[in-house]
């Protein structure tokens, strides 16, 4: 399951509502997506949620 390196952001369970009120479950996904990054001097390719991407965590800021 993908997962976010930087805050283990993964996917959320819910359930999709009709306008009747009928619940069938869904899943909603973390937008994860493969970014390199240096870590300790050396570059490597991560999978980083979108928030942690515009939050610069990447980039060890």
């Amino acid at each position: 399951m993908a997962r976010c390196y930087f805050c283990g952001k993964t996917t959320q369970f819910g359930h999709n509502v009709s306008h009747a009120g009928n619940r069938t479950q869904r899943k909603f996904r973390a937008n994860i997506k493969r970014v390199r990054a240096i870590l300790n001097g050396t570059k490597k390719r991560l999978k980083i949620c979108t928030t942690c991407i515009k939050m610069g965590k990447h980039l060890g800021i």
